[in-house]
């Protein structure tokens, strides 16, 4: 089992091109670090760039240096952190929990929506996902009423290593997180034992020695990092709209229900109903769980900034929760479970095939067609895994039935997944740039018009001046203005005044250049963007 699935989850990682914004944001970050050999100011597009900290880069550029500028290395981190979070949640549930609970637990983890989709993304969010999931099971272990002392003061020590890799991944959210759930549990289960084995006199000293360095170093050679870092990306953007990222407060509730499947009713049952599953004196580790998945969820519900993969770092939680449901579950009760998810998959292979009604100018047709092709056989399979598992559970083999469903939706989930490489054309810059490449000489202005294609410098291999377009970059622009043309206007001057150049821009905004005469030669095109260089003659342009 453990093989497959690491054949499955790796194998897959380097299928897909990376697209926009993510994913070559944090792949280019990385690549202008091994470029420059600055590895304590993070640069995007040559700009500065401090909205999180550098762990997640310097791990990308030191596997850049080891195994080459790859697509699936641009994805290593996130990869095997989603991995190792899987190796993680079994270690600690069978500590807990037992064999049984642990195993069931884990193949829905694997197996889940969030975590399959998260962990094959470049994103930060797997790495911090895991890193506090290391923090949540080093407090679990350090209470278990079996624990040595000697056990407890190390699963302790990896507790304060856990924040201080957190820390260094996402910032303050880590001590946020894994504070409140302290505080919220003790007060409810009134329970202040884990108080007394926080080894803070250890603990504290090991978190700064991991966390200080670099914020020093980072400080000290830009002062102005500080304010941006800790004010403006912590206090401002929970507090305020100005990242335009708002949302209801009801909206983690959706996406919890979304990410969770195939397994959402599962976990909800074993989330929902676990705090009055464990009546024992002590300390109670199943409320624990339950208190962590709580905090985070309301915690990022009432924050004004919301992105879907902010409450990843709770389903390890459920997973382990709904392990200990699923060991215990009865046949009957697990059936109606399995028929849910026999109608989801119905359900989903009902409407695969209207996913060609989303085609547009920018994802055409024929990209529509090929992505629902996909969808139909990943819902082809999801929903005989549901049926076959369905079938286990009533001849009472209840675990085989839920391994099936589990490897169902796994596979289901990475062909959902993998297929939206039909897509790649349109959003990510791959392909615009092997076209542009062999005619692209060293050292050549390229301008970035009104846009900037996060995915295109890390394929050009090269930096691009941005012209008439601010957004995250805005920060780095006002430290660095001499780096970027604000203007359309002062654009068409420097361009008209001669010299070979290069730009991309939209199709909308070369068409208004063309209506105004500005000679351009078109180089390459998708059916987002359009490169075009300056004629190297000054004959009339060629459109």
């Amino acid at each position: 089992m453990l093989l497959t699935f690491a054949v499955v989850w790796f194998g897959t990682l380097d299928y897909r091109k990376l697209i926009q914004p993510d994913e070559g944001r944090y792949a280019e970050i990385a690549r202008e670090m091994v470029v420059s050999g600055d590895y304590v100011t993070p640069r995007l597009n040559g700009l500065k760039y401090f909205e999180k900290p550098a762990l997640q880069y310097w791990i990308t550029a030191g596997a850049f240096k080891t195994f080459g500028e790859h697509d699936w290395v641009a994805r290593f981190w996130p990869g095997l952190s989603g991995f190792l979070s899987v190796l993680l949640a079994f270690f600690t549930a069978q500590r807990l929990f037992g064999p049984r609970a642990a195993l069931l637990g884990t193949v829905a983890f694997a197996s889940t929506l969030f975590v399959v989709l998260i962990g094959h993304i470049n994103t930060l969010d797997m790495g911090l996902s895991f890193f506090l999931q290391l923090a949540l099971s080093g407090m679990l272990l350090a209470n278990r009423d079996e624990a040595t002392a000697s056990e407890r003061r190390r699963w302790m020590l990896i507790v304060w290593v856990a924040l201080a890799g957190a820390m260094l991944s996402k910032g303050l959210i880590a001590l946020v997180l894994c504070g409140g759930t302290l505080v919220v549990y003790s007060l409810l289960a009134r329970d202040f034992s884990p108080w007394r084995r926080l080894e803070l006199l250890r603990g504290i000293p090991l978190f700064l020695l991991l966390v200080t360095p670099w914020f020093v170093a980072v400080s000290l050679a830009n002062p102005e990092f500080f304010h941006f870092f800790f004010i403006h990306e912590h206090f401002e953007r929970f507090l305020t709209k100005a990242h335009g990222r708002y949302q209801p407060a009801w909206y983690f509730f959706a996406v919890l229900l979304l990410g969770a499947l195939p397994w959402t009713l599962m976990l909800l049952q074993g989330w929902l109903g676990a705090w009055f599953r464990e009546r024992r004196g002590g300390f109670q580790p199943q409320r624990f769980l339950v208190v962590w998945a709580w905090v985070i969820l309301l915690f990022f519900s009432a924050s004004s900034s919301k992105l879907p993969s902010y409450i990843l770092p709770m389903v390890p939680a459920l997973a382990m929760l709904t392990g200990v449901w699923l060991a215990r579950v009865e046949r009957r009760t697990l059936l109606v479970h399995m028929l849910a998810v026999v109608v989801v998959a119905l359900v989903a292979l009902y409407f695969a095939p209207s996913i060609v009604d989303n085609a547009d100018a920018e994802t055409p047709l024929e990209m529509m067609s090929a992505y629902a092709r996909w969808a139909t056989v990943a819902a082809y399979v999801l929903l005989a895994g549901a049926v076959g598992g369905t079938l286990l559970v009533a001849w009472r083999r209840l675990e085989a039935g839920i391994l099936l469903l589990s490897l169902a939706g796994l596979l289901s989930l990475t062909i959902v997944i993998q297929g939206h490489e039909n897509f790649g054309y349109s959003n990510s810059s791959y392909h615009l740039a092997q076209d542009v490449k062999p005619v692209l000489p060293p050292d050549v202005p390229f301008y970035s018009v009104g846009m900037y294609e996060q995915t295109l410098p890390y394929y050009l291999k090269r930096t691009l001046t941005l012209v008439n377009y601010r957004d995250e970059l805005s920060f780095g622009i006002d430290q660095q203005p001499e780096l970027w043309v604000p203007s359309f206007e002062e654009f068409r001057t420097r361009w008209i005044a001669g010299g070979d150049a290069f730009a991309v821009m939209s199709l909308s905004t070369y068409t208004s250049f063309v209506a105004s005469e500005l000679p351009m030669e078109v180089v390459a095109r998708d059916t987002r963007r359009i490169v075009v260089r300056r004629p190297q003659t000054d004959a009339a342009p060629v459109h």
